[in-house]
């Protein structure tokens, strides 16, 4: 979908349309969670702090977030995804897999079948959805950016390695802008350059992520598209009104925390081994500290106790922001993601 969450603020209230908006945070505190395109082009974007986002762009209207609303409009396009084929993987509320080799329309050009889809959705629903048709995932992802918003593109299976060859390093999904720099210090700035590395430089300059480069630069992608995804992780965040400095307070907040992810984690009858914190400070660096245990937990008092350990382990270095928890290492495949979401300060 075309900046999902802020298209649907747009489309319910006339008053916003073609104005620059921001779901999420505010001028004062808070962290953008969508931009719309108007204020994109400020330099407005998903993760950017409020306050910085207003500087960017002084007319920036903030509104707040409707998960539900988003909910029960991506339950819609999903609806129209599965009359065309089974074989849909969601990635988020606004952006999924269609595996649509044999379709349920009988059209074997995925082009065209990617055309109506995107024109249902419009119709049907009253929003923009941009798409990309390729013959892997990997492809079509990066693909699916390039004429955004309301375009497609095909990169037919002569066209891949081509096609990856021209693009520049930094649109290759799965590389982060970390990883970027690093390609960028070993003179990999494009896929061209990436390809004319070996495995085993690749390997001995990124590890178990270079075999990875090594294909998908070759348009090598065998993930499938899994209509039942296996939650890997279950967790829980909360942003803060204001700044913690104390771990006193911090353990109150982490408390209601696990309390919400024992919630979740009992509903869907979920344990877990490894409990994660994460910690974001003021100053938008992030860490993430975990103790791995050698039985499975779901109960909040346990939750607590972990993370508490993880808690004292190191000196904070700065003031908080925001904390959450996350419990891996799950003892069940069950067959669907699990979000949790907590209800953020603005």
């Amino acid at each position: 979908m075309d900046a999902f969450y802020t298209s649907v603020e747009q489309m319910d209230n006339p008053y916003l349309r073609g104005k620059p908006i921001a779901v999420g945070g505010n001028e004062n505190r808070g962290v953008v969670s969508a931009a719309s395109y108007e204020a994109r082009k400020f330099g407005v974007r998903s993760a950017l702090s409020g306050n910085l986002a207003k500087k960017y762009c002084p007319e920036l209207i903030f509104v707040p977030p409707r998960f539900d609303r988003y909910k029960e409009i991506s339950i819609k396009i999903r609806k129209i995804f599965y009359e065309y084929t089974d074989l849909v993987e969601p990635l988020s509320l606004d952006e999924a897999y269609l595996d649509v080799t044999t379709n349920k329309k009988g059209n074997p050009s995925a082009s065209l079948l990617a055309q109506e889809i995107r024109l249902r959705i419009l119709n049907e629903v009253g929003l923009t959805a941009s798409a990309g048709i390729s013959i892997n995932k990997f492809v079509a992802k990066i693909a699916s950016d390039f004429n955004k918003p309301n375009g497609q593109k095909t990169v037919n299976p002569d066209e891949v390695e081509t096609f990856l060859e021209a693009l520049p390093i930094r649109k290759f999904y799965g590389v982060g802008k970390v990883t970027t720099e690093k390609m960028y210090q070993i003179g990999i700035f494009t896929g061209y350059d990436l390809k004319s590395k070996s495995l085993d430089y690749l390997e001995k300059n990124f590890g178990k992520s270079g075999k990875f480069y090594f294909d998908v630069v070759r348009g090598i992608h065998n993930s499938e598209v899994k209509s039942n995804r296996i939650t890997k992780s279950v967790a829980a965040e909360h942003t803060f009104d204001s700044n913690l400095t104390s771990e006193i307070f911090m353990l109150e907040r982490l408390t209601k925390i696990a309390t919400e992810l024992e919630r979740r984690l009992k509903k869907q009858n979920i344990a877990g081994k490894t409990i994660t914190l994460k910690i974001k400070y003021s100053d938008f660096t992030q860490q993430t500290r975990s103790k791995t245990l050698p039985y499975f937990i779901a109960d909040k008092s346990l939750l607590m106790v972990a993370t508490e350990e993880l808690l004292f382990q190191d000196k904070l270095k700065d003031s908080v922001r925001l904390l959450g928890i996350s419990l891996s290492n799950l003892n069940t495949e069950i067959k669907k993601t699990i979000v949790v979401q907590l209800k953020f300060d603005f």
